[in-house]
């Protein structure tokens, strides 16, 4: 056909229309992030907002990390580049600290130091899947897992736990889910945004399951330091050690140390999976910035003083947010046993006119947690980012005053 005289190749033009992947274009911001930025937002303009979105502890990071970093930069080493993987000495250091704290045996050789707990779950599910396995995503879910999954070529298949077993999947829940493209489970405690802790013995049970079905485990130990009332748990590898070949734990300083702003994490697995993901680090980011891995080697081989410290605030605050929630009629908020999360069930709000808002209706609790915002001037997280409708997430890593206004406002709400 003569191009001169014939219409225009719609091809181009529709490729140029598609400005943006469809790979890319499929992601979801991430729900926390945007509830506290708009959090944060209302606030810069003036507005009196209380967000109970993200889950970042209000402590300071421990003077003893700050003068490490302080330190750091004076030290010209810290300049220029290092090893994709992370510093030798923090690789060491982060082997120590898994040995210490879980009693899991790791060779510097199996950890990768990455950009935050994110990257490191992004580049293990890299590494692990191939086009079409599918990974079981117990839910409620922390709402970057699933996205990662995807972005990695995998399929997350979701297997949901309510509030009537303590938001914990079953071994016959995660069978049922199981099908012959399964390749990963995910498994996550203490949870994001439950706060759910399975037991030794849960754990025992589902390993034995991965094991039985020959599956690789995908550990997020990020809370591991923040368990209540003495649950008797621990690290999968640790309880079952005929899966330390087939297990990759992610982990970082943010929780535990106040350091989310630091943005290290890292990924303890098997030494030829832990140096394909370095392979794909060293492609996309290089090496962690030098001076937050110094100060992160400080955090991990200090003692756990400034831990304990706050998680006692946690464990106090934790006992308030849930006593003031089942306050509320037509709220059910359990007890949860890790991390910083209380999520209460909010089905007895929906649908039903409440009175302080002008008789407004609340479908979803995606709605519901519009007009806590607009009405009580609280932020809180709908649980449709975490895959159950019907529930909220609020974190309790924050000011007892604050927390206490912020509950008590919604008290007055649907009082």
């Amino acid at each position: 056909m003569d191009p001169m005289t014939s219409g225009p190749d719609p091809t181009p033009a529709t490729a140029r229309a598609r400005r943006v992947s469809r790979r890319i274009g499929a992601i979801a911001e991430s729900a926390t992030l945007k509830v506290d930025a708009k959090a944060k937002s209302l606030k810069a303009d003036g507005r009196p907002v209380i967000g109970f979105g993200a889950g970042e502890p209000d402590f300071p990071t421990p003077s003893y990390i700050v003068e490490a970093a302080i330190a750091a930069c004076r030290d010209p080493r810290n300049h220029r580049y290092t090893p994709a993987g992370g510093l030798p000495e923090l690789k060491q250091a982060i082997a120590a600290k898994t040995r210490r704290d879980s009693g899991f045996e790791v060779d510097p050789a199996q950890v990768l130091v990455t950009n935050g707990g994110k990257q490191a779950i992004y580049a293990a599910f890299a590494v692990m899947l191939d086009p079409g396995d599918e990974v079981i995503v117990p839910a409620p879910y922390w709402t970057t897992y699933p996205e990662a999954i995807q972005l990695a070529g995998g399929v997350a298949v979701e297997v949901l736990a309510d509030e009537t077993q303590d938001y914990k999947v079953t071994v016959e829940q995660l069978e049922a889910a199981r099908t012959e493209r399964t390749k990963v489970l995910l498994f996550v405690s203490p949870s994001n945004p439950t706060g759910a802790v399975y037991t030794a013995d849960e754990i025992r049970a589902i390993g034995r399951w991965v094991e039985d079905n020959q599956l690789w485990v995908l550990t997020d130990e990020i809370y591991e330091h923040l368990v209540y009332d003495g649950v008797d748990t621990g690290s999968m590898p640790v309880l079952c050690p005929f899966l330390a070949d087939n297990c990759v734990i992610v982990n970082g300083v943010a929780k535990t140390y106040a350091m989310t702003g630091w943005r290290v994490g890292w990924m303890i697995g098997p030494a030829d999976l832990v140096k394909a993901a370095t392979n794909l680090q060293s492609h996309a980011t290089s090496n962690v910035a030098n001076v937050a891995q110094r100060a992160a080697i400080a955090a991990v081989s200090g003692d756990l003083t400034a831990v304990e410290e706050m998680k006692a605030a946690f464990d106090r605050r934790r006992r308030t947010m849930v006593e003031m929630l089942n306050q509320i009629d037509g709220v059910v908020c359990p007890t949860p046993q890790g991390a910083f999360y209380a999520y209460p069930s909010v089905k007895g709000l929906l649908g039903r006119p409440i009175a302080a808002a002008g008789g407004v209706v609340a479908r979803s609790s995606a709605e519901l947690a519009e007009l806590i915002l607009e009405r009580a001037e609280v932020a809180v997280v709908p649980g449709e980012a975490f895959g159950s409708p019907g529930y909220l997430r609020l974190s309790y890593a924050l000011g007892d005053d604050e927390l206490v206004e912020g509950v008590s406002r919604m008290q007055k709400l649907f009082a």
